[in-house]
């Protein structure tokens, strides 16, 4: 069963990389009609800066889990690289447990009630554009969940890995 929970969030958060890296081409679509507004009909949008953030934001957010997922986070590797595989996974265990967990979960929770609370007031952007937040903190709320969801997974695949017997230690 925690190999098939573990497949089902590495497919979640595949499919939602994917679609998050492609977020890229509305962002680069804003910027462009911005600056061609700006600077050859000097006639600056109101909207296209906050747009471009807030496409950057959900782009940047959804890729978490998907940068978990392929181990592509920034890590110093001095020492773990030296490691056996085993001992590999029990630092990964430990430093998940230890670290990561606590600060994501809270990450992940108090996001929710950032949302939550977003959504109780009808918040807009302070700005005169005054687009609506809430949207965009519940996907923030989402994305934190999906890089927890993902943390768990590679908890499972660490912990599964402790039994399997690899290469190294048959020889």
């Amino acid at each position: 069963m925690s190999q098939s929970l573990c497949n089902g969030i590495n497919h979640i958060n595949e499919k939602i990389g994917q679609l998050g890296a492609l977020l890229i081409l509305p962002m680069v679509g804003v910027v462009v009609y911005g600056v061609i507004m700006r600077y050859i009909f000097s006639s600056a949008t109101s909207w296209s800066f906050e747009a471009t953030t807030f496409i950057y934001g959900i782009h940047y957010i959804f890729g978490m889990s998907y940068t978990q997922l392929h181990n592509s986070h920034v890590s110093i590797d001095i020492f773990e690289a030296r490691l056996a595989t085993r001992k590999r996974s029990i630092l990964s265990i430990i430093t998940n447990l230890l670290i990561f967990f606590p600060t994501f979960a809270c990450m992940t929770v108090f996001s929710w009630i950032y949302a939550l609370d977003s959504w109780k007031n009808w918040e807009h952007q302070s700005t005169s554009w005054a687009p609506p937040t809430y949207p965009f903190k519940t996907l923030m709320a989402i994305g934190f969940t999906l890089l927890f969801m993902q943390m768990i997974a590679k908890l499972i695949q660490d912990w599964n890995s402790l039994t399997i017997k690899t290469e190294e230690e048959l020889s």
